[in-house]
Order: structure tokens, then C-alpha cells, then sequence
């Protein structure tokens, strides 16, 4: 993200998660994040539901437990895979920041793609911020409309 009109905490967010994040492949493998996460669950985590208000203040331990509880629930129920591939972690041993995908609504959140569909859910110690206002339109797209608006504009 190149706008100057974000702020330094906006951008550093923005930067944590377009970051590198490594997927809990495995079932036994969430079992272990979700584990770590029960750990460490006074450090701070905000939650957010991408599309919804992102939230201005962390959540109590009790929250997050109740979250890892149901979100492990609802994903099992529904990503019917014997697998997992649908949480990611920018570090499965000591996470900061999680990216939950909701399993219906998967697009191609594994692989590569310029435009992968945003996760359902974040776990993250960063303040969150609005991902649809922030990934909604491609910097080129924005110069291109604002071009053709501008012709428009002058036209009328």
C-alpha cells in the first residue's frame, strides 16, 4: 500500500497482512494453534469479522477462548475436508496475527492470486482496520477511474 493518506499504524497493518503466513495444513495442526492461543489469551487479541466494524479494543481472555471454541466448531462443520488449509498464521509457533477463511466463501485463498479473497475472521495483536476500505480497489483501477472521471467531469 503506497497512499500517503493512511496513517503509519494503518500501514503497518496493512503490511502484517499482506505479510508471509504459513497455513495450519493439518487438523492437528490448528489443534496446536488453537492451543498456543488458550496460552497466551491475556496478550491482547483483537478479533474482527471482516465486514463488520473493525473493533477498537481487544477482547478478554474468556471472549477469546469462547471464539477459538466456536470458530473451531463452525469450521470443522463446515470445511468437510480431511484437512484443514483455511487458517493461517504469520507464525504457527508464536502467532501475532491469524487469518481465518470462511469455508464458504473460499475464492482461492490457497496459491497465488493478485486479488485472493479476504479471510473471514482475524486474530491479531495489531489495532485492525477496515480490509474492505483498505484492499477494495487496485491502485491502477483508482488512477484509471479517477482519469476517466475527471473526463467527465470537465465534459459537462
Amino acid at each position: 500500500m503506497e497512499n500517503n493518506s493512511y496513517n503509519t499504524a494503518e500501514q503497518n497493518f496493512w503490511h502484517a497482512f499482506r505479510g508471509s503466513f504459513t497455513s495450519a495444513l493439518r487438523w492437528h495442526h490448528l489443534d496446536a494453534l488453537w492451543n498456543r492461543l488458550r496460552e497466551n489469551a491475556d496478550d491482547g487479541w483483537y478479533i474482527y469479522a471482516v465486514g463488520e466494524p473493525p473493533p477498537e479494543q481487544p477482547v478478554s481472555r474468556d471472549k477469546l477462548l469462547l471464539f477459538i471454541q466456536e470458530i473451531n466448531l463452525l469450521l470443522r462443520t463446515e470445511h468437510k475436508e480431511d484437512y484443514c488449509g483455511i487458517v493461517y498464521a504469520d507464525n504457527l509457533q508464536q502467532p501475532e496475527f491469524i487469518k481465518i477463511y470462511d469455508p464458504n466463501n473460499l475464492g482461492v485463498s490457497c496459491g497465488y492470486s493478485d486479488n485472493p479473497p479476504l479471510p473471514g475472521w482475524l486474530l491479531t495483536r495489531q489495532i485492525p482496520y477496515d480490509l474492505e476500505t483498505m484492499a477494495l480497489t487496485p491502485k491502477n483501477r483508482k488512477r484509471w477511474w479517477q482519469r476517466l472521471f475527471n473526463q467527465l467531469v470537465s465534459t459537462t
